[in-house]
């Protein structure tokens, strides 16, 4: 590669970036070589040095007999250092047991990682029937399925307007994902308080949302319901509703330190 041709610093922890983020939604099975460089768009050959060099450092291990990247144990005392900061799972645990127990659906907590969310916790429902389009690693861009809705709709107004002139959803996720659409469900969400996914990721697949704020009152995660359509009536819409703003308050609330 010539010097015309040469990624610069950026580009390089872009691209470093993209690998780990393609190997963490395979976990725990891995990824190959050919799935990570589709993922992050990336040549074979690049996809394949970043690996390798990161698995010299410890970010990604490699399953010999498998052949596939899994992430690696660096990783994981950097991020017990980071959750003293950032986790809010073990707080966020009994709301969202509380919500699969008290509607039978699958509850989560999802966190914002700048234009997308990160499913962090799942808890399936008693109904036997479930949806498995969200689990926990899964990513979503802002405004895809109901977590991203519900965190998208509370960011400051210049902030929307500006993410979704940008990110072109409807390229991947269909028609009402279009800037007008995804406008329009944000106003819906802001006026009633929390998001309804009725089905545009997966046909069938219903989904509620909640934002949770940080201190500074930012939205930073939100909790979840998905389910199958019959089980997200408009009789039952609003029962469900309210027990995502209640469980939401309850956690900012105790995000922030209050009782």
């Amino acid at each position: 590669m010539n010097a015309a041709n040469r990624p610069n610093g950026a580009q390089v922890v872009g691209r470093i970036a993209a690998v780990l983020r393609a190997v963490s939604q395979t976990m725990p099975d891995g990824a190959g070589t050919s799935d990570v460089a589709r993922a992050a768009s990336l040549a074979r050959p690049t996809a394949h040095r970043l690996l390798s060099s990161l698995a010299e450092q410890g970010f990604i291990d490699r399953d010999q007999r498998a052949g596939r990247w899994l992430l690696g144990p660096e990783l994981y005392l950097m991020g017990a250092v980071a959750a003293e900061r950032y986790d809010v799972t073990e707080l966020a645990r009994k709301h969202v047991a509380a919500l699969a127990e008290a509607t039978g659906e699958s509850a989560f907590l999802s966190a914002r990682r700048g234009g997308e969310t990160v499913c962090l916790m799942r808890r399936d429902g008693s109904f036997p029937i479930r949806s498995f389009v969200l689990y926990e690693g899964k990513r979503f861009p802002l405004g895809v399925a109901s977590a991203g809705l519900a965190i998208l709709s509370f960011l400051p107004e210049e902030a929307q307007r500006r993410y979704v002139a940008q990110a072109s959803l409807e390229q991947e996720f269909g028609a009402e994902h279009a800037p007008g659409a995804l406008l329009e469900r944000i106003a819906t969400t802001r006026e009633r308080g929390y998001a309804v996914n009725p089905g545009l990721v997966v046909e069938g697949s219903w989904g509620m949302g909640a934002a949770v704020f940080d201190p500074s009152g930012q939205p930073a995660w939100a909790l979840s319901l998905t389910g199958i359509e019959p089980r997200f009536s408009v009789e039952r819409r609003p029962e469900l509703g309210r027990l995502l703003l209640a469980h939401a308050h309850r956690l900012t609330r105790a995000i922030a330190g209050e009782r």
